[in-house]
């Protein structure tokens, strides 16, 4: 079994610690029902290693540079994860290594709070969200076919509900 799983995060923009002042503790909460609610079904988090994501609480500018370079999307987008598992070096790295760098996530402020408003949550329900969804994606999960786009959803929604927070799927 794994031995630790760290998030190391990154305050870029001062409104983070406004909007969300008991930010680490809500990290780490999300990662712990995530971790909870994958183990089984992620095969290298039973690796007797050390796991670490990076999650830096990024704006617009940030994230529309990166999704530009990255994806070749000119806009900001709320959450953006480059997953290391999708290296070709990922399966050398959990042979030779026993700290894992898995990956980073960045959220946008102004995107993220912007979206919370018009779907009528709280800016700390959407964040959490978001950071699932990044968290998931950082372990392998996608969205790009239909099957794994409801299988992922499904699981976003079960480990939200474990965090009291409403179904963001639901119509």
């Amino acid at each position: 079994m794994m031995r630790q799983f760290e998030i190391f995060t990154d305050v870029q923009d001062k409104r983070w610690a406004k909007a969300l002042p008991a930010l680490e503790t809500l990290v780490n909460r999300c990662k712990d029902f995530v971790l909870e609610c994958v183990q089984e079904e992620v095969s290298f988090l039973k690796e007797p290693k050390n796991f670490s994501i990076n999650l830096a609480f990024g704006n617009d500018e940030t994230v529309h540079a990166l999704n530009k370079e990255f994806r070749g999307v000119d806009k900001a987008t709320n959450v953006l994860s480059f997953a290391n598992i999708d290296d070709e070096s990922f399966d050398d790295m959990m042979r030779s290594q026993n700290d894992i760098e898995l990956g980073d996530v960045i959220v946008a402020f102004e995107t993220m709070e912007r979206q919370a408003q018009e779907i009528g949550v709280s800016f700390e329900d959407h964040f959490c969200h978001l950071w699932v969804h990044g968290m998931l994606h950082i372990l392998g999960y996608d969205h790009i076919e239909e099957e794994d786009r409801i299988e992922m959803e499904a699981k976003e929604t079960e480990i939200l509900a474990k965090l009291n927070i409403d179904n963001p799927y639901q119509e």
